[in-house]
């Protein structure tokens, strides 16, 4: 946990932040609603003796009393997903409507990606982009399980996307759920800590700006991009925002609501400014809401 010290000074509450990056997380599972509902997969978790807590802020995300998901039914049948708490909030904020063009760079495995098919009704166009190969197995597997049918899976860098490929010019809607160093996965995964440190952010800088400079060129006028990480650390999230936004005149961070506990983006760090609307920018940490920790921006241009 050592590596975390470095946020004493933005986290209120710091050492109720790191016990609960030392608590396991609850097993979480979103409701898809291409195959099901949430009242069909509620009964059928019931049915077969395991309890489910649903959430107030997103009536698809329900907590489930079992350590083991993808052994129920509901989930063999497609109906559930497993997935984090705090990775179904950038598909909520993107909000693609159905007939959207809409494009997932780093899609794989595929959480995010059902999850805007879902939000789509499965129509328009779904891209489910990713660069590793070994990975869209995965991807092709949770949307077959899923029902999607919307998507189109393409294996190239998000850095030199080509949107020919999909016979469009821009898209509608584009998530950037960028590499990082996963800080706020610590909870699921105990060496997420391994390789963090300022200068490996540093490094990742530069690829998550180059993957969400490219989403804003191939963004329609009016449209939106969300940029999104699980890490804490400002080199990848407010500072790759901001210098993006100073490449775009159009480019603007908007406010959005979401009803889960929060801190706003910074404006400032490690003796660095930020455009004063990344404040509308959202950091979700652990001890807030009992899940991982995240953050995500809203663009509109």
């Amino acid at each position: 946990m050592e590596a975390l010290r470095r946020y004493e000074s933005i986290i209120d509450d710091f050492e109720a932040f790191l016990d609960a990056c030392e608590r396991p997380l609850p097993t979480v599972v979103r409701v898809n609603g291409i195959t099901g509902s949430v009242e069909r997969a509620v009964e059928a978790f019931e049915a077969d003796g395991v309890a489910v807590t649903r959430r107030d802020w997103s009536d698809r995300v329900l907590e489930v009393d079992t350590e083991k998901p993808g052994n129920t039914w509901p989930y063999v049948h497609g109906w559930v997903h497993g997935q984090e708490e705090v990775s179904a909030i950038p598909a909520r904020v993107l909000d693609p409507q159905p007939g959207d063009a809409v494009w997932d760079t780093c899609a794989a495995p595929g959480s995010k990606a059902t999850q805007l098919a879902d939000l789509m009704d499965d129509t328009g166009l779904l891209v489910a982009n990713d660069d590793n190969l070994g990975r869209l197995s995965a991807l092709r597997g949770n949307a077959d399980r899923l029902g999607v049918t919307c998507a189109a899976v393409t294996n190239a860098d998000a850095r030199r996307f080509d949107p020919s490929v999909v016979d469009v010019e821009q898209f509608d809607r584009v998530l950037v759920d960028a590499p990082c160093t996963c800080e706020g996965t610590i909870r699921k995964n105990l060496d997420a800590l391994d390789e963090a440190s300022p200068s490996a952010s540093r490094n990742l800088a530069r690829l998550q700006a180059d993957i969400l400079r490219r989403a804003v060129e191939l963004t329609r006028e009016g449209g939106t991009v969300v940029y999104s990480t699980c890490t804490f650390a400002p080199e990848e999230n407010e500072a790759v925002v901001d210098g993006v936004l100073g490449e775009f005149d159009a480019l603007s961070v908007e406010p959005y609501d979401i009803a889960l506990d929060h801190d706003d983006g910074l404006t400032e760090w490690d003796g660095e400014s930020y455009d004063e609307s990344l404040a509308n920018a959202k950091r979700f940490y652990p001890h807030q809401n009992d899940t991982g920790g995240f953050f995500a921006a809203k663009l509109t241009l």
